[in-house]
């Protein structure tokens, strides 16, 4: 217990002069916890005039363990000589060297700047667009002319047709679509052998097409399809006063619950729709009395149209032959089981340049309804070629 004590005052007496330096780690602080040791130095350092040691730690170390010497011998254990026999003391410690770590200096990073843990962030919800617009517009010209000695005779003529079709498409990607298509074409020619017409028109056509479907598998979407469509103007025949047809006159209008297949092949350079529609209402009017029987109409003083139910087919399609021609093609079907009527329009396209285009119009039609021809029976043909600008967008 006193040995305890004499170390506790030797401790108190080293706390006070080792504040000024804790931040030096200095090896003799061990001699106060190992063994009891009668080292040279201590008693050469006290004995001297003047200390070689000028640390202020290692002097109360000094005076401590000499404290020790002289008051209990008794209490020493080894001495420093028999020590360095043995090979266990470290020279460098019982020196008092100074053991410092090796730091390696590095580039001080610069402080981060002081930011939020987070940061508000604006986010902005779009509406989806579920519609699709396109626009595809021509106007093209048609020139001939023979001179009046021509060994095979004939006339000049000039024609001029200019057509917009316009489609507004919705389309929710969730099973419902519906689509809008309005086309509108019209076209005049002379002809010098007419006499009574400057003008006539030789393309003329006002339809709209309109389709709303619920997805039942895959491409197949149960429809209900709108078709109406008239002409703008009249049309008359070449050296004849009469008027053939006329605005409303006649007015188609048909309306078919079926089914609708959306067409995709040959890496979709063929596209478009087939609409078949057993159940179909097809409606028409005629509004100028004088033509009511050209159009299987008959008229009465109380109503100028003709309602018929039956079936209705319907194609839209379109070919991108090879980057220079693409086909065009129309095909309308509908029947009342006592008369028919078919349409197929076939439009040829030849791209010449970004805005110049080449068509050939082939349209063969049937209608019982109309009047007999000798030659052609119900059938009626037309066919017209053209060069101009086109654009779509």
């Amino acid at each position: 217990m006193r040995k305890l004590a004499l170390f506790m005052v030797a401790i108190i007496t080293l706390s006070v002069s080792a504040t000024a330096q804790s931040n030096n780690s200095r090896g003799q602080y061990f001699r106060l916890f190992a063994p009891l040791t009668f080292y040279h130095n201590v008693a050469t350092n006290q004995l001297s005039i003047a200390s070689s040691d000028p640390d202020e730690v290692s002097q109360a170390i000094d005076q401590a363990l000499m404290h020790v010497y002289l008051t209990r011998p008794d209490l020493i254990q080894v001495t420093q000589t028999e020590q360095e026999k043995s090979g266990a003391l470290r020279q460098d410690i019982i020196e008092k060297t100074v053991v410092r770590q090796e730091v390696e200096m590095v580039k001080q990073a610069e402080p981060l700047p002081d930011m939020p843990e987070a940061e508000p962030v604006e986010v902005v919800i779009e509406k989806p667009n579920f519609w699709k617009y396109k626009c595809d517009t021509y106007l093209q010209f048609m020139q001939n002319y023979v001179s009046d000695n021509w060994y095979k005779g004939g006339e000049n003529n000039y024609a001029a047709v200019g057509s917009i079709t316009l489609e507004a498409n919705y389309d929710n990607k969730s099973k419902f679509k519906w689509d809008n298509k309005l086309e509108m074409k019209l076209g005049f020619q002379t002809s010098p052998s007419d006499t009574v017409h400057r003008l006539k028109a030789n393309e003329d056509l006002l339809r709209y097409t309109g389709k709303v479907g619920l997805q039942a598998a895959n491409r197949w979407y149960y429809t209900l399809q709108l078709l109406a469509y008239t002409q703008f103007t009249r049309g008359f025949r070449a050296n004849n006063e009469n008027t053939f047809s006329d605005f409303m006159s006649p007015f188609n209008l048909s309306v078919g619950l079926g089914m609708d297949y959306k067409v995709e092949a040959f890496n979709k350079k063929l596209t478009g729709t087939i609409n078949m529609s057993p159940l179909a209402i097809n409606y028409r009017y005629v509004d100028r009395a004088d033509l009511a029987g050209s159009f299987g109409v008959k008229l009465d003083r109380h109503t100028h149209s003709l309602t018929d139910f039956g079936s209705q087919l319907t194609a839209s399609l379109n070919w991108k032959l090879n980057e220079t021609v693409q086909w065009k093609s129309r095909i309308y079907g509908f029947t009342s089981y006592h008369r028919t009527e078919i349409e197929w329009e076939n439009t040829f396209s030849l791209r010449v340049s970004k805005y110049i285009t080449a068509n050939l119009f082939l349209f063969p039609r049937f209608d019982d309804a109309n009047n007999w021809d000798e030659n052609l029976g119900y059938w009626q043909f037309k066919e017209y070629s053209s060069l101009g600008f086109s654009y779509s967008f």
